[in-house]
């Protein structure tokens, strides 16, 4: 697991390609045949896609949705992302989850009801980019590329440029 970036001058500094670099060497090693790959919109379906490709797998990778999920669905609404498909078979599926940044654990409670409308998986584990801390859920990643502080008042997303280049972006909430 590579060292926490630390913030120069007050400012996070993270380079997100080599997280991916990182992340796709921990999840080469977390995978089996009859692997899954999920990732949840948007950010963790960009990084779902780009490893479905990069380690040489068939077809394409699930995609996951929090939207119907959430708890927070009353003030937000259907957001305009993208609908969960899943082109796997979910009842006793290895199905290895991947998100952009991990902050409360509340996307993956919603995902985590999202999958299990789908069916029963066999497992289901999570892989991030990156792990910010700030729980308030039990939910902690199976492997994170890299684990940053950030205050709460700030919000880290991954952003993906037209060729597809991942990077990151760092807004005041």
């Amino acid at each position: 697991m590579s060292a926490p970036p630390t913030p120069a001058a007050g400012r996070l500094e993270l380079d997100a390609e080599a997280l991916y670099r990182e992340l796709l060497r921990g999840v080469r090693q977390m995978l089996t045949p009859a692997t899954h790959l999920a990732g949840i919109t948007s950010g963790g379906a960009w990084l779902a896609e780009r490893l479905q490709r990069d380690l040489g797998r068939e077809g394409a990778p699930g995609v996951l949705s929090s939207a119907l999920h959430r708890d927070d669905f009353a003030q937000r609404g259907l957001a305009a992302s993208a609908q969960t498909v899943l082109p796997f078979e979910v009842d006793g599926a290895d199905v290895l989850v991947l998100d952009d940044v991990l902050y409360t654990g509340r996307t993956i409670r919603a995902v985590l009801n999202e999958l299990f409308d789908y069916g029963r998986p066999a497992s289901v584990r999570l892989a991030v980019l990156v792990d910010r801390g700030g729980r308030q859920l039990p939910v902690q990643a199976d492997f994170a590329a890299a684990r940053v502080a950030l205050p709460a008042a700030q919000s880290l997303a991954l952003a993906r440029a037209a060729d597809g280049t991942f990077h990151f972006q760092v807004n005041e909430a």
